[in-house]
């Protein structure tokens, strides 16, 4: 799930970051550009775990700025696919959180079945899916640990905006999520998934 990830980047200091001592500078500025990003095939940036050199130091012409070539090694969050992992529930249609990453869905044919929707008695226009074993009805509510087999993990391109005048871009933006630049496909279907007090 966590993996260390090595990386070359050429990184402007700013002459206000003079002052103090060099790696002390330089971390601060690799943690304002790379902390909480999506790094496409590395994944999601926890932290920056160390630095492992730094060149250079040069001034150009017209610039009070110092640039430095620094490779440096960053904590990833990348699942894999097969790895289980345990999320709460955050949205009842088929979102699940981790608390630091909450782009998880589980795609209903992903779900465990036969399954069935019902309106959900705590939230209002929600559903929530209940699963349907031996007669039994066992709901997937947000009041559990839920397990869950990474069955996908993508990198969706940037979208691009559109020519469209403001009044339809408001109304998009109402009904669609924001970008995000991983997501994580789950699946519930398979035994020891879904919320851990059906197993236990």
């Amino acid at each position: 799930m966590f993996f260390l990830s090595e990386i070359e980047h050429t990184l402007r200091l700013p002459p206000y970051l003079l002052n103090r001592p060099l790696n002390e500078a330089i971390k601060g500025e690799l943690d304002s550009l790379f902390l909480d990003k999506v790094i496409e095939k590395l994944g999601l940036c926890v932290s920056v775990y160390d630095i492992r050199s730094i060149d250079g130091g040069f001034i150009f012409p017209g610039d009070g700025a110092s640039t430095y070539t620094v490779r440096f090694r960053l904590v990833m969050f990348r699942p894999f696919v097969g790895e289980v992992i345990s999320a709460r529930l955050k949205e009842s249609s088929k979102d699940v959180s981790l608390g630091f990453f909450d782009d998880i869905y589980v795609p209903v044919p992903l779900l465990a079945s036969p399954n069935h929707s019902e309106p959900d008695p705590e939230h209002k226009n929600g559903i929530r899916w209940v699963w349907e074993y031996e007669g039994e009805n066992y709901p997937i509510d947000g009041t559990d640990e839920i397990r869950f087999r990474v069955h996908n993990v993508s990198y969706p391109p940037v979208p691009l905006e559109q020519g469209k005048d403001s009044d339809e871009k408001e109304s998009e933006q109402k009904d669609s999520k924001p970008f995000a630049p991983m997501v994580v496909t789950g699946s519930l279907d398979a035994d020891g998934l879904g919320p851990i007090s059906w197993w236990v």
